[in-house]
């Protein structure tokens, strides 16, 4: 019999590696995000980023608003505020 595995959708297990080539993202822009609050990635082993696949999606939205609809950081902010 095979395992069921389940993985919730808040589940960090995607690393920023992944998650840069996943979402076509440079790590840098990742982190930036990070710093500036608008995703929080969990921190395993003191230092290696994991996303949630609600992460993903989050970071899919802002990628999309900076990529197609050419807002800046600041404006991406002001958007999930108005949002949440």
């Amino acid at each position: 019999m095979k395992p069921k595995i389940k993985i919730s959708e808040s589940d960090p297990v995607y690393a920023i590696g992944i998650v840069s080539q996943l979402l076509q993202m440079p790590e840098w822009t990742l982190r930036a995000l990070e710093k500036e609050g608008l995703v929080a990635p969990k921190r395993k082993f003191k230092k290696i980023r994991f996303y949630s696949m609600k992460d993903i999606k989050r970071l899919e939205y802002i990628h999309y608003l900076m990529d197609e609809k050419g807002v800046n950081i600041s404006g991406v902010k002001v958007i999930l505020e108005m949002e949440e």
